[in-house]
């Protein structure tokens, strides 16, 4: 699979965009565990153009990260090639449209998903992005805004004619959020489309090796994306890149090891941070992590973890859970 001038292989699995998750501390550890690409977190247009700090550091990647895709969204046709053109300054590999943010604060002011009510002007944003900028543009976007508004067939077609050069597609309605289960059969269809020839990329409730196989194999997606399938399991990418490239599952490297990846994580966050919003931004992805679900009791112990407020109260709850585990 090949997106402008680089080289996937075959069966790539990135890492999706996501707010206040994708930050470089976390896409390296990623791209550390077997990511092919990695996304940042989403950008606002509106704000990269009048240079809010907070939003302007979000363009800061590293060679080691690379391939990595900026990811930018917004309403507004000049914001949205403003802001294009400053990401291109950044030197990503790629440049990704968000049309598929569902959260209201976006998708509710007609940004991200909101885009889905307003075809024509997400076509519009399309164009004049790919003709403003020399590096490889691609869309994430939905299946449609409702259960009866299921236009992604066409629409893919239509972003298509707009000059992007891959499409990811994640598997549910606005309408859905992130509820029910996501519909891989429309994403099939749109890769069965002969008039499609842009790479199209999967996305929503990869959570196994086993799901990620199954998806490349019956709708025959040219890459596979995981997102929340990742939070407080990074490792989740040497699962599936292990089990995709070999047919066996990656031998567990037990419980301590994995407590240890989550601690770096950590300490990363507050590296860079500092402690108190480190712990802030890291606490409630360690909470959800899928290592403690089944453990006993553990709903007092989430509770504990979501409040901890400094590391050695955190690594202590961490640690207790270890010793109970053995």
């Amino acid at each position: 699979m090949k997106i402008g001038n680089i080289e996937f292989g075959r069966y790539p699995v990135f890492l999706a965009p996501m707010e206040d998750v994708t930050d470089m501390p976390f896409r390296l550890l990623c791209k550390k565990f077997g990511a092919d690409m990695v996304y940042t977190e989403f950008v606002s247009s509106e704000a990269l153009v009048r240079e809010v700090n907070s939003t302007m550091r979000k363009l800061t990647i590293s060679d080691e990260e690379r391939p990595v895709a900026i990811q930018i969204y917004g309403r507004d046709t000049d914001a949205m090639v403003g802001a294009a053109k400053m990401v291109e300054e950044a030197h990503p590999d790629i440049l990704d449209l968000n049309f598929g943010c569902p959260v209201k604060k976006v998708a509710g002011k007609g940004g991200g998903a909101g885009m889905l009510q307003n075809i024509p002007k997400m076509l519009e944003i399309t164009r004049a992005v790919v003709d403003a900028v020399n590096i490889p543009v691609t869309v994430k976007t939905r299946l449609g805004w409702n259960d009866d508004s299921k236009i992604i067939v066409e629409l893919a077609e239509q972003l298509q004619d707009c000059g992007i050069q891959a499409l990811t597609i994640h598997g549910r309605t606005r309408a859905q959020m992130y509820t029910g289960q996501a519909d891989w059969s429309l994403i099939g269809k749109v890769k069965e489309n002969p008039r499609m020839h842009i790479p199209i990329i999967g996305n929503g409730d990869v959570t196994s090796p086993e799901r990620a196989k199954e998806c490349f194999e019956q709708y025959g997606v040219d890459a596979v994306m995981i997102g929340r399938g990742s939070f407080g399991r990074p490792w989740i990418f040497k699962e599936v890149k292990h089990y995709l490239e070999t047919g066996e599952k990656w031998e567990d490297p037990g419980f301590q090891w994995k407590i240890d990846v989550l601690k770096q994580e950590t300490l990363d966050s507050i590296e860079r941070l500092d402690e108190r919003r480190g712990i802030v931004h890291i606490r409630r992805h360690l909470a959800n992590s899928p290592l403690f679900k089944g453990l006993p009791d553990f709903k007092r112990t989430r509770i504990e973890m979501l409040r901890a407020e400094t590391v050695s109260e955190l690594f202590s709850i961490m640690d207790g859970i270890v010793r109970d585990f053995s």
